[in-house]
């Protein structure tokens, strides 16, 4: 058949799908009138029927327009519109099984899904996928390869926590052998493309790139077969009818790439009257304390640390059931009440997929248990808890993911998950996911030197992959240590990363002795940043090279940060102009417009300063040390 074009409202996205003359479904994506992906393939293996060759086009729908406006609480932008053109596409096997491919055009990309819509009498089950992506020649890919299964420590991999390969060749395999993870980021000529998955339901395995990718082609991966629970198998298993996980393509320009919501906006809306826990601060012991301080008296230190921060939360990590005990949890709980500190406390996942000893563990095992442990939680007056040590991205898994979110909303619980795959826009479904590790965080700094001495690029690539779409719990902020640990990041990058990485709950490493020796300036700001966000703008930045954002509070103030991945002074000229869209009153600035600045002093330390900016071209020069990093904030917007 000859191409089909649908294109975005703007015009300047399409997508062309055709079947070629061997009745596989391809499909090419143009941005401007250029090509970005050419001849990429779609299709599914089925058990019982082969939908990736020898298919008819039976029908298709007439182009619909899509328009959605929702709100997220965990995210770069609290209030997002969605604005699209649809097709579905209605393919047939020569025997008559049936299935749809279903399109959606933006002006920031493209997402499209496979749909099995008659209903079956049986379980259906995928053996594969056959959806790829093939980039131009001399396009250039970020990748994060993901980890081999049953490997690393206490046989937890994988958990999506590799440093990224910056600016290589597209095509390039895999240097763990077993795939990239999303989101992946890629560059070809001017445009940029970052491809994922969102809307990953129950019955369905998350996927990944598959290792080798052949003259720039792209393959969707299913999970290793030791990603899973027991003996299931981790492949797809559904009844029909059933929609599969969208294919996700953020593209066009650097800026609308990173300011995309693509991987929310096609990921299932939450129930009517779902549990929103609120988003903030939290403090937590254990990077620079350790699981031996899990204790009574240290953790009511940080409760206190905590309310004279005015954060809302306090994690109580590893080990508290058997160095604490629940009595002394539900006096920690009280007290934490009396000084409005909600309580966090961790649980271990796991049970036999690896092993990881820490307690308390097997709790979480099946909907009856989590039940039962979260109306007991409930009960003590937990806030959240924290999920950890995960085994992979098989079917099971994913069940297991959506129970867990299920339960802890059905039991008012916020939940964070570590150990763990990438949400892939979970957070809208299920508002109390306030959060997700999926990252090589804060953590892997604490173990070893070399990873202190990679941070500043590994931090400076996760704004443009990573945490895109969805919130990652990285853990920000240390200005010592831990222990004899030298940081490689100065003090004013430290402080940006609470506004240059997103999470629902940021966690802060610095411990109150640590914090206390920072100047007033310092603690104020950490008092006042929020964890999530009215509204985002990219300013300025390249993967791993450099990073700065502006981003609007709900108390009106932009706050713009910037963080420098490299070991060479640079300068950045921020223009305030850049902050406000077309509209968007109530995020614009006054013509006047105050700031304080909040950087890196030339001996080391701190500086603060403060001015004014005045007429209708307002740019803000800020330099920056190597691997440095500074924040500003504006005065309210203007009503």
């Amino acid at each position: 058949m000859p191409a089909d074009t649908l294109r975005s409202p703007n015009r300047r996205v399409a997508v062309e799908f055709s079947l070629n003359d061997d009745g596989v479904p391809v499909y090419g994506l143009k941005i401007d009138g250029e090509e970005v992906l050419a001849g990429s393939r779609l299709g599914l293996v089925a058990g019982d029927a082969d939908f990736t060759r020898g298919l008819k086009l039976v029908g298709r729908s007439g182009v619909e327009r899509v328009k959605e406006t929702y709100e997220l609480a965990t995210a770069k932008r609290r209030l997002n519109t969605y604005e699209a053109r649809r097709r579905t596409y209605r393919l047939a096997t020569a025997s008559g099984q049936r299935m749809d491919v279903v399109f959606q055009v933006s002006d920031d990309g493209i997402a499209f899904r496979h749909v099995f819509p008659e209903a079956g009498a049986g379980e259906r089950v995928v053996r594969e996928e056959t959806t790829s992506f093939r980039l131009p020649p001399g396009a250039r890919a970020w990748l994060q390869p993901i980890s081999v299964a049953k490997t690393g420590w206490s046989r937890t991999n994988p958990s999506y926590e590799e440093y990224y390969q910056q600016d290589i060749a597209a095509g390039t395999p895999s240097t763990l052998g077993a795939g990239w993870v999303f989101p992946a980021l890629f560059r070809t000529g001017k445009h940029w493309l970052l491809i994922s998955e969102a809307g990953v339901g129950r019955d369905y395995c998350a996927s990944r790139l598959r290792h080798e990718a052949p003259e720039g082609e792209y393959r969707i991966g299913f999970p290793d077969a030791r990603e899973t629970i027991g003996s299931e198998p981790v492949e797809p298993r559904f009844a029909t009818p059933y929609a599969t996980p969208w294919r996700v393509v953020a593209a066009g320009e650097l800026r609308t790439v990173l300011e995309s919501t693509l991987g929310t906006d096609v990921a299932g809306p939450a129930e009517a009257g779902a549990f929103v826990p609120p988003t903030g601060l939290a403090a937590w012991s254990w990077p620079k304390r350790g699981d031996a301080q899990t204790t009574f008296p240290v953790q009511k230190e940080f409760i206190d640390y905590a309310a004279a921060m005015g954060w809302r939360y306090c994690l109580i990590d590893a080990l508290w059931d058997t160095q604490i005990g629940e009595n002394k949890l539900r006096e920690l709980v009280a007290y934490g009440r009396t000084k409005n500190v909600g309580v966090l406390v961790w649980y271990n996942s796991n049970g036999d997929w690896n092993d990881a000893f820490q307690t308390p563990k097997n709790r979480l095992l099946t909907r009856a248990a989590m039940r039962s442990e979260f109306a007991k939680l409930r009960d003590i007056g937990v806030k959240g808890v924290k999920v950890d040590f995960f085994g992979g991205d098989g079917r099971a898994f994913v069940n297991l993911y959506h129970d867990l979110m299920t339960e802890g909303a059905v039991a008012g619980l916020a939940m964070n998950f570590h150990g763990a795959t990438l949400p892939r826009g979970w957070g809208r479904t299920y508002p109390n996911l306030l959060t997700t590790e999926a990252v090589r965080g804060y953590e892997f700094i604490t173990f070893e030197q070399a990873n202190a001495d990679r941070a500043p690029s590994h931090v400076a690539m996760l704004p443009f992959a990573r945490n895109v779409f969805d919130p990652m719990d990285f853990t920000p902020f240390c200005v010592d240590g831990p222990g004899k640990i030298k940081r490689r990041t100065s003090l004013g990058y430290e402080l940006a990363t609470t506004v240059v990485l997103t999470s629902g709950i940021q966690h802060i490493v610095e411990t109150p002795d640590g914090l206390a020796k920072q100047p007033d300036y310092v603690r104020d700001f950490l008092r006042r940043v929020p964890a999530t966000w009215e509204e985002t703008r990219f300013l300025a930045g390249e993967p791993g090279k450099l990073a700065v954002f502006g981003r609007l509070g709900a108390d009106g103030i932009w706050r713009v940060a910037g963080i420098n991945g490299e070991a060479v002074r640079k300068t950045v000229e921020v223009d305030l102009s850049a902050l406000v869209a077309p509209g968007q009153r109530r995020a614009k600035l006054a013509r006047t417009t105050n700031y304080t600045l909040i950087t890196d002093a030339a001996e080391g330390g701190w500086v603060r300063s403060e001015g004014q900016l005045e007429g209708k071209t307002r740019i803000l020069r800020v330099e920056m040390c190597p691997a440095g990093g500074f924040v500003a904030e504006f005065a309210k917007a203007a009503p």
